[in-house]
């Protein structure tokens, strides 16, 4: 029994870390559907985080109930008239002189961009955290600078100061970041590299580490690297006996193993040296070239050597930007895979589930209050995406027949759309359920 609680614990910690991001992320997605629609002239009469039992609840001078319920599985607004949460229907009669504040009555204008601003709000999170993240954090300085120095395992020899402004590593020329990785790939695995930088003014030569040890700065969720508990600052020292030095020498042992447990020793700051184990997952991966790849992976980034860039302060529209960028990356991302998918490139594996995004999330959060924020917007990017396919009973449904009401002059008949909506949820509750059979049966 006492071999339970820590597994007990664990499903608890992931499920409160799910349940808490599902909250953050349809509490925003739900918010943008009330706020431009109240802004639109529609009045809603219920916000409710969560579904079922009302917990807590207080009504404002509008008249909107805000409530939280019992089940923390999403939330909704219902607007005056609707028929249910989900505002599938007006089946509630409404006097007519408030028709116009009701979902079904309002211009098209004010219904299109009512259901559209849920998932731009998600949007909006992401752009937001992805932002704030580089203008608390900072970015890169444009010269290869040393910031702060990170700890290493005994016998790594790390002359590097902060402070130190990279010219030359192994005796070719310095003159990005991207060259140090450049470099890197044509040096000689070794203990130490020597390394040449300006510091207060005079060009020395210092010992230095590799430019690319076999150091981790990330660890995905639901990875075998994340299964096994490595985390990001982990450096292997060693796999399956042998020494390791370099990435690059990692990454050779993991694609040489294909899908074999590999033995490895990690070095932990504060901790020591201790032994993993752990089995390479196959996994399809965009190709330089276009297309995709299948390589075996155990989930981990690096690249990074014993010091952290210095870095300079990105102003609030750089900032932005960037947020613009990472988001629009992830439904980029999004978008291919589900096309690769579609067209056979990779194999429907690929497509998680609850269960997945569960346990990620969990992991996530297990990393630190930081990078769970960052999956938080992770997911609220890709929600975003979803909920803007056009598929009945998701807002791309809805906007999909307000678009047709724009072309046509006229709705659908309501025929249509009972029989649209039946297939929407079909194909919704199919899709759940694939994914669901693939967290539970995919390797």
């Amino acid at each position: 029994m006492s071999d339970l609680i820590p597994q007990f614990g664990s499903t608890l910690w992931t499920l409160a870390a799910f349940f808490l991001a599902l909250a953050v992320i349809v509490t925003v997605h739900e918010f943008g559907h009330y706020y431009i629609g109240r802004l639109s002239g529609i009045r809603a009469e219920v916000f409710s985080v969560g579904f079922g039992p009302r917990l807590i609840s207080r009504r404002d001078r509008r008249g909107t109930l805000w409530q939280v319920a019992a089940i923390p599985l999403g939330g909704y607004v219902r607007f005056l008239g609707d028929a249910n949460a989900a505002s599938a229907g007006t089946g509630r009669p409404v006097d007519p002189a408030l028709r116009r504040q009701t979902l079904s009555g309002a211009p098209l204008w004010a219904r299109f961009a009512t259901l559209l601003a849920g998932p731009v709000f998600n949007f909006v999170l992401s752009i937001l955290v992805f932002g704030g993240f580089a203008l608390v954090q900072g970015l890169p300085t444009d010269e290869p600078q040393v910031g702060t120095i990170a700890e290493a395992p005994p016998g790594v020899v790390n002359g590097l100061q902060p402070g130190d402004r990279i010219l030359a590593v192994g005796g070719q020329p310095v003159e990005s970041w991207r060259d140090i990785g450049r470099i890197a790939e044509t040096l000689p695995v070794a203990d130490h590299q020597d390394w040449r930088v300006l510091r207060q003014g005079a060009e020395i030569a210092v010992r230095g580490p590799d430019p690319m040890p076999a150091r981790i700065s990330g660890v995905a969720p639901r990875s075998a690297a994340a299964d096994a508990g490595l985390r990001a600052g982990d450096v292997v020292v060693a796999i399956e006996g042998q020494p390791v030095s370099r990435f690059t020498q990692m990454r050779e042992a993991v694609e040489a193993a294909e899908g074999q447990p590999l033995a490895l020793q990690v070095w932990r700051p504060g901790t020591g040296v201790a032994d993993y184990t752990l089995a390479p997952k196959m996994q399809d991966l965009p190709a330089d070239g276009g297309g995709y790849e299948r390589r075996w992976l155990i989930g981990v980034t690096g690249g990074e050597s014993f010091f952290a860039p210095a870095t300079r302060r990105a102003g609030p529209l750089e900032s932005l930007w960037l947020g613009v960028g990472q988001t629009w990356g992830i439904v980029a991302s999004s978008l291919s895979g589900m096309w690769a998918m579609i067209s056979g490139q990779i194999g429907t594996c690929n497509l998680g589930g609850a269960i997945s995004i569960a346990e990620s999330t969990g992991q996530a959060a297990s990393a630190g209050g930081g990078n769970f924020l960052w999956w938080i917007a992770v997911l609220s990017a890709a929600i975003g995406f979803l909920n803007l396919l056009p598929i009945p009973v998701l807002d791309g449904g809805h906007l999909m027949f307000y678009t047709w009401e724009a072309v046509t002059g006229r709705p659908p008949s309501d025929k249509a759309l009972n029989l649209l909506t039946a297939v929407g949820m079909a194909a919704v509750l199919s899709l759940m359920i694939f994914g669901l059979t693939n967290d539970l049966f995919c390797p």
